[in-house]
């Protein structure tokens, strides 16, 4: 009498799912259901000759390399800009609107340009009278302690700290990395609250000195 041997190891199940459907990735107009985005930049009066200047300069690597529409509205006094369908990345448009901006604020073209190319760079703004209660001649000379002769104290700020400074009467504008804004910040206050500025070298030389073993 033959015995059948029947093995105990169960079928394999041959699997009945679908293939995975491929979708091609979405482009960046597409991200916001096709819908155009624009940003407006006010232009104070007394930039508005500087932009005239330096408008090819602006417009430039704004349109050609960020693929970002731009124009000038002259009866709204303001610089308007929108995507375009072969706009590469939506967030370009932002960067050209902190660019344009940082341009307003008094900052030179070659310096503004590098929020367009270079990410983690800010723009911090304050007053004078947000650190000290300044008025007349006072406020006079706490300027003055800022810029230095020839404007030698603010050169030696920017140089030490890697940013860009710019004292537009009471209000001071800086351009620069987190950590580097923060350096030139605490100068500018100490100086605005009568330090002598070789007090302030001498700290800056300690803090920059600090920085360069950190990296």
């Amino acid at each position: 009498m033959e015995v059948e041997a029947v093995s105990s190891q169960p079928k394999p199940v041959v699997s009945t799912l679908p293939p995975k459907p491929h979708f091609d990735p979405l482009k960046p107009h597409e991200m916001n259901d096709g819908r155009v985005q624009f940003r407006k930049v006010s232009v104070p009066p007394h930039r508005y000759s500087p932009l005239k200047k330096a408008w090819m300069e602006i417009y430039t690597p704004i349109y050609e390399q960020m693929k970002i529409d731009i124009r000038m509205n002259l009866k709204a006094r303001k610089v308007e800009l929108k995507t375009r369908a072969d706009t590469p990345d939506i967030s370009n448009l932002q960067k050209c609107a902190d660019f344009v901006h940082a341009f307003m604020l008094g900052f030179d073209v070659i310096d503004a340009v590098a929020l367009l190319r270079v990410d983690e760079l800010y723009v911090e703004s304050f007053e004078i009278k947000d650190v000290k209660t300044l008025r007349g001649e006072h406020l006079s000379r706490a300027i003055g302690r800022l810029s230095g002769k020839a404007g030698k104290t603010k050169f030696a700020i920017e140089n030490a700290t890697k940013t860009r400074i710019v004292i537009a009467d009471t209000k001071i504008h800086i351009l620069g990395s987190f950590a580097n804004i923060k350096i030139a910040r605490d100068s500018l206050c100490s100086l605005i609250l009568g330090s002598p500025a070789g007090k302030v070298y001498s700290k800056l030389r300690a803090v920059t000195a600090r920085l360069a073993e950190r990296f």
